[in-house]
């Protein structure tokens, strides 16, 4: 039973991992493809094309967190930023609504990881 446990934890890390990863690196190949979904008050603090690539960097590094750390703390980053996202873009609910189930991974994650 123990070994099915452990493999759910890890198609719960690859599946979140997956979630950050992929955009991340797609936003430095393509960053047109992506600056659209960054808020436009985000400009006023620091200009968008600047911002991306570091929220990319900062997705990348969390996603291998959450991947490799057995520890709570890069899962419950992760549900932060995600919870974030849907907050910091509600008129974009109908594609972010699927990070609300992310997030609930990750929570999940947390919980699972945490020292016992």
């Amino acid at each position: 039973m123990e070994s099915y446990s452990k493999n759910a934890i890890l198609l719960l890390k690859l599946g979140v991992s997956f979630a950050f990863i992929y955009p991340a690196v797609s936003a430095f190949i393509d960053p047109s493809a992506w600056i659209g979904y960054v808020p436009m008050w985000v400009d006023q603090l620091i200009p968008r094309e600047i911002f991306l690539p570091i929220f990319s960097t900062i997705e990348i590094v969390v996603a291998l967190g959450v991947l490799f750390w057995n520890n709570p703390i890069p899962s419950i980053i992760a549900g932060a930023m995600l919870v974030s996202i849907v907050i910091f873009n509600k008129s974009e609910f109908s594609v972010v609504f699927r990070d609300l189930s992310i997030a609930t991974m990750t929570f999940g994650l947390a919980l699972l990881s945490r020292k016992k």
